[in-house]
């Protein structure tokens, strides 16, 4: 940070858009902040769980970071006091969150907390990092904090933990993966929507793009590409067939977080959208605006763009959705030839079509490379 001339105001240290009263509805993802409009509507929700915090880990979590971390401010991590105090002045938090550097070599960043929210970063991700890409991280966990995310994202863990307790019951676990499984597709969208804050915060997509690669390939620019690695999230997205589309169901309903070179694609993309444009020249919601919000608009929004996913994914199942959805006929006969197009036998015995379009020679081990035995 530097002084103004009049000495009464803090500044960032380069020229960037300051967003005075900015609503995080401004930058969240659809689906996030539908969950987020209806937690808030739900009056004193927050405030019984804060009440009740000593239920929580969160005061030993706080405990232990003072105690076995190292506290960021002017004497200590004086580059990443400037960079949170930059980002709280850009996104207009008028409380600046404590933040911590925690002795990790996995590179990580969490927002948490009931009562006040707290940022902690590992060493890892402070070596791995350049200052713009850092600080375009800083104000992802930012983002985080004005949004509310660490409140709610304790509260839920708070009774995801809970329900645990009472799997036994008959059905149980069943109700339990229902919940778990929600929970973490609203995490995995809460990220993207810190991933906008971020950008809000850095001003800078090629840091905001570099420090998503480096989290995926470590600290080897000179080896990547931005538009390779871009390339990756287009293929991950279109290729393979409806096998390849379970397994990518899957292999992220564990995670938090989406995959990487997704989550650089969903940035780049908003980055390029006249949301984004608007909230750059000043036109944005307000957060004395947020208790106006309707519930019911914000679900609409969400349930559209999940439509909208649907309708412009290249991923083979969202294909064959389309086609249910548009009353196509033989669906049977297409997800038949879909999944058997490998070159594995049919169910009928009729050999499979290769991927040149002749016929398939080899069996369903596909030894010959042809086959569709392959995952």
């Amino acid at each position: 940070m530097t002084e103004s001339p009049g000495g009464s105001e803090n500044v960032p240290s380069r020229d960037r858009r300051r967003f005075p009263g900015i609503s995080s509805r401004s930058y969240e993802h659809p689906a996030d902040r539908s969950a987020l409009v209806a937690l808030r509507k739900l009056s004193g929700f927050d405030t019984v769980f804060k009440t009740l915090s000593g239920l929580l880990p969160e005061r030993s979590l706080r405990l232990l970071f003072l105690s076995d971390s190292v506290r960021v401010g002017e004497q200590q991590f004086a580059h990443l006091n400037d960079m949170l105090r930059d980002a709280c002045y850009i996104l207009d938090l008028e409380k600046v969150p404590p933040m911590y550097v925690n002795q990790d070599p996995q590179p990580n960043a969490m927002c948490i907390g009931l009562d006040e929210p707290i940022i902690v970063v590992t060493t890892g991700l402070v070596e791995l990092l350049d200052e713009e890409e850092m600080r375009a991280v800083i104000g992802h966990e930012v983002g985080h904090a004005l949004s509310g995310h660490a409140v709610y994202r304790t509260v839920l863990l708070f009774l995801t933990n809970l329900a645990m307790k009472v799997a036994w019951i008959p059905l149980g676990n069943v109700a339990i993966m229902a919940i778990v499984t929600a929970l973490r597709e609203w995490f995995r969208k809460s990220e993207l929507s810190a991933d906008r804050a971020g950008l809000l915060v850095g001003q800078d997509l090629q840091a905001s793009m570099r420090g998503l690669m480096k989290l995926a390939g470590g600290n080897h620019l000179h080896e990547m590409n931005v538009d390779a690695f871009l390339a990756q999230a287009e293929e991950y997205e279109s290729g393979g067939d409806l096998r390849d589309s379970v397994l990518k169901i899957l292999n992220v309903l564990p995670r938090s977080h989406p995959f990487t070179t997704v989550r650089a694609a969903e940035l780049k993309k908003w980055a390029a959208s006249r949301d984004y444009q608007r909230i750059m020249d000043g036109h944005y919601p307000r957060r004395d605006e947020d208790k106006d919000t309707s519930v019911s608009d914000s679900f609409k929004d969400s349930a559209n763009h999940y439509a909208d996913s649907v309708r412009n994914s290249k991923d083979p199942l969202m294909g064959l959705v389309r086609d249910i959805a548009g009353g196509a006929g033989d669906l049977g006969g297409r997800l038949r030839d879909t999944v058997f197009r490998a070159g594995g036998p049919r169910p009928d015995g009729a050999a499979g079509e290769g991927p040149d379009g002749a016929n398939g020679s080899g069996g369903a081990n596909g030894s010959d490379g042809s086959g569709s035995g392959g995952k």
